[in-house]
């Protein structure tokens, strides 16, 4: 019965929302607040990062490697030092990013006291909130976390800047514990596994925080530690125009409070064409090892590439995941640096040969596609190339690579907030041009066919 309800609920689903193409064309909509030649519409100004890509002469859209800086600083300066006993780097960002400026050593020894002192959560959290309610996607669990830490806020709705700092502080802090608790308490509730809640240890970065709750053992490496760290600074910040932060500034305008904001900026980046995406990267790669018998045989791996492009193997959409992005042309430099970082983590080590097939991967899609397809677009490898790979080193489970990347956004994501609330003050409202014309006749409910 309930087959035929839906049946009859859905059957002219496609028929009634589908707008033509062609009529954005003719009403010079651009979908996705995107440009024909794939720029982004300008919709504000910020202080906070520049996400550089190409450059436009007399219109005209041309490839140059790419630049990623927070508040003016290259984002290759802020995290250059590849040294495993190098000072962790995450916190220093997210001062910058929420701060507005790097940190003296006495105003970073300052801020991870702050962070530490908000480790804990609110008594019975756990016990209430994660394990008995617990739900198979942690990106949701985080998003209902955040909305019940406003339910234990008793100034929730205060807009004062203090409140502002003290709610983003918060939950930078609190998100990483959340999410390995979480994951314990999937395992429990669906896999009959033990359930772990280590103590946080008060000192450790956020990086050692993560390795040290997540494993059973507690045991983990500086240079796991410091990868670790690399990829929350790599995915803290990615400018104004991104999907999740852009949620961020359109919720924010509309003077809503900052619990609220966050929790729909987790929803947006659970998306499978944002944060999710890097799942389904990894997802194309198993797929590759598993059809490919010799992974240092490059025209074998381009071979199976282009029965990708043809849609005729993995996913059948034609896409060469982990390749391209709506910005970056040359060089995505997150990709960059987790390559560099990448390699000198899988050298010598049982993920070596897997490293050098990701290499082929990156180096032979733009040929492939240029053959299959016949056309030539400036493509790169993005973050999501290598990224699920470096989890996959360090031992992280899946379910987590979407909460980890939520985990560094956050500053990127409170930065932008506050940015919106002091400088935009506008409620964000843009316009879509309907696509009839008049008014049509009431029929009487009788009368309808």
């Amino acid at each position: 019965m309930e087959d035929v309800v839906e049946q009859k609920l859905t059957e002219n689903f496609y028929r009634v929302n589908n707008i033509d193409p062609e009529i954005y064309k003719q009403y010079n909509v651009k979908r996705g607040l995107r440009n024909e030649d794939g720029t982004g519409v300008i919709a504000g100004l910020t202080n906070i990062s520049r996400v550089h890509g190409y450059l436009m002469d007399d219109g005209v859209k041309t490839a140059d490697d790419g630049l990623l800086s927070f508040r003016g600083y290259d984002l290759y300066d802020l995290v250059n030092d590849p040294s495993p006993n190098h000072r962790y780097n995450f916190e220093e960002v997210a001062y910058l990013l929420v701060m507005g400026e790097l940190p003296t050593q006495s105003q970073l020894d300052f801020f991870i006291s702050a962070l530490d002192a908000e480790r804990d959560l609110p008594d019975g959290f756990t016990q209430t909130i994660l394990l008995p309610q617990h739900r198979p996607d942690i990106m949701n669990v985080l998003s209902r976390s955040i909305m019940m830490l406003y339910s234990r806020d008793a100034q929730a709705e205060e807009r004062s800047f203090r409140h502002e700092m003290r709610t983003a502080v918060s939950l930078l802090s609190r998100l990483p514990r959340i999410m390995v608790l979480s994951h314990y308490a999937m395992r429990h509730r669906y896999f009959n596994e033990s359930f772990i809640m280590h103590p946080f240890i008060p000192g450790q970065s956020t990086a050692e925080t993560i390795l040290s709750m997540l494993r059973p053992d507690r045991q983990f490496t500086a240079e796991e530690a410091r990868m670790l760290d690399i990829m929350l600074c790599l995915h803290a910040e990615h400018g104004g125009g991104n999907n999740s932060t852009f949620t961020v500034r359109v919720m924010s305008s509309a003077d809503t409070d900052p619990y609220s904001v966050y929790g729909a900026a987790l929803g947006s980046l659970k998306g499978l064409r944002h944060g999710g995406a890097n799942r389904q990267v990894l997802a194309m790669q198993c797929d590759v090892k598993e059809h490919v018998s010799n992974w240092e045989n490059e025209d074998e791996v381009a071979d199976y590439l282009a029965k990708i492009v043809r849609k005729e193997a993995f996913d059948k959409t034609g896409l060469i995941y982990g390749m391209g992005h709506a910005v970056y042309t040359k060089s995505d430099p997150r990709a960059v640096i987790l390559k560099r970082f990448a390699s000198r983590l899988a050298q010598g080590s049982e993920f070596e040969a897997e490293y050098k097939l990701l290499e082929t991967i990156e180096r032979v899609s733009p040929e492939v596609i240029l053959r299959e397809k016949g056309t030539k677009k400036d493509m790169c490898a993005n973050v999501d190339m290598y990224s699920g790979f470096v989890y996959h080193m360090l031992g992280i489970p899946e379910v987590l690579y979407t909460p980890l990347f939520a985990c560094g956004r956050m500053a990127g994501w409170a930065a932008h907030r506050f940015e919106e609330i002091v400088s935009g003050r506008r409620i964000i409202r843009p316009a879509y041009t309907t696509t009839f014309h008049g008014v049509k006749p009431y029929v009487a409910i009788e009368d309808r066919q």
